[in-house]
């Protein structure tokens, strides 16, 4: 597995990083037995690099595996808070269900726009408080936008940025693949730790996962890339393709067989709260219930996070 030090943090990380909300609540919601396992699986190959976020209701999996492990792992956790008190509550909270002293970077979570930046100033104001205390080591945001990434790219507070990027440009807010890879380059120039997401767009890209790992491991703004993991196989092909190994054709037949979709279970009372906040506008409602457009859904299983009714699941 090859490392890197992400920016200017001093921080060394895997080239693949453990996205964890695949093994969540809000995605395959294994039994916390088998996520630890999944998670385990991953440091055994060499990943020593975890995401993960507040929203995503997982840390006892982490806090878990990291039980059954010596390695120095890195873990990775965001927060929507945009208050100082909220920001200080997701902190500690992080810091407790995952039983660590210090947590290695805290990002405010998907930032939209330059004005949400400013909006949440104030739980900027505590992550970079908490940095000088010690009891977070990097601060950061994550981002679908490009006008987020070019932001950050001049905020001296912002240490990593975490942006989704993809061959395809699946998911992105505000313009196209090629005015994002500019962005991150010159982030990536300012010495900003740089870590991608959705490089396979949620799933919708695995007809051309070759493709799709070949374009993310050839970007060269890139430290490291968070994929997405709900299984030892899983974990077993991508450290494969992030060491330049061939995966076995039984093993790649095996996960081809895999195929993901978005459900809206019966009992939907169409409240619209999974529509409000599908950032990619993939939900409506139609007939009173929610209706997927799988077209724009990217699977990354948020809205299901917003169902007062747990009637969303990705299977």
């Amino acid at each position: 597995m090859e490392y890197k030090i992400l920016g200017r943090t001093g921080i060394r990380v895997s080239r693949l990083c453990f996205g964890s909300l695949g093994i969540s609540p809000l995605q395959s919601h294994l039994p916390i037995e088998e996520g630890t396992d999944v998670i385990l699986e991953a440091i055994r190959a060499g990943v020593n690099f975890i995401d993960t976020a507040e929203f995503y209701n997982n840390y006892s999996y982490i806090k878990k595996a990291l039980k059954f492990t010596k390695e120095d792992i890195v873990i990775v956790s965001k927060s929507y808070a945009y208050t100082y008190e909220d920001m200080r509550s997701s902190v500690e909270k992080a810091r407790k269900e995952l039983d660590r002293d210090v947590i290695d970077i805290f990002m405010l979570h998907e930032q939209e726009s330059r004005l949400t930046l400013k909006g949440h100033r104030e739980a900027l104001k505590y992550l970079i408080e908490a940095k000088e205390k010690g009891i977070i080591r990097a601060v950061g945001v994550s981002t679908h936008a490009i006008e987020v990434v070019e932001a950050a790219a001049t905020m001296s507070e912002i240490d990593v940025i975490h942006p989704i990027i993809n061959i395809k440009g699946l998911g992105i807010k505000d313009g196209n693949i090629h005015q994002l890879e500019k962005a991150i380059e010159k982030a990536y120039k300012n010495c900003k730790g740089i870590y991608g997401m959705k490089c396979l767009g949620g799933g919708n890209l695995i007809g051309i996962r070759e493709k799709a790992f070949k374009y993310i491991l050839d970007f060269p703004y890139l430290h490291s890339v968070a994929v997405g993991m709900k299984s030892k196989d899983e974990v077993k092909a991508n450290c494969l393709i992030f060491e330049g190994k061939s995966v076995p054709e039984e093993l790649t037949d095996k996960l081809d067989s895999q195929k993901r979709r978005l459900l809206i279970e019966d009992w939907c009372e169409g409240c619209g709260r999974c529509v409000q906040h599908c950032k990619f506008k993939a939900l409506s409602i139609v007939d009173g219930k929610s209706k997927v457009d799988p077209d724009r859904c990217i699977l990354c299983g948020y809205c299901a996070g917003y169902c007062p009714e747990f009637c969303i699941k990705i299977v």
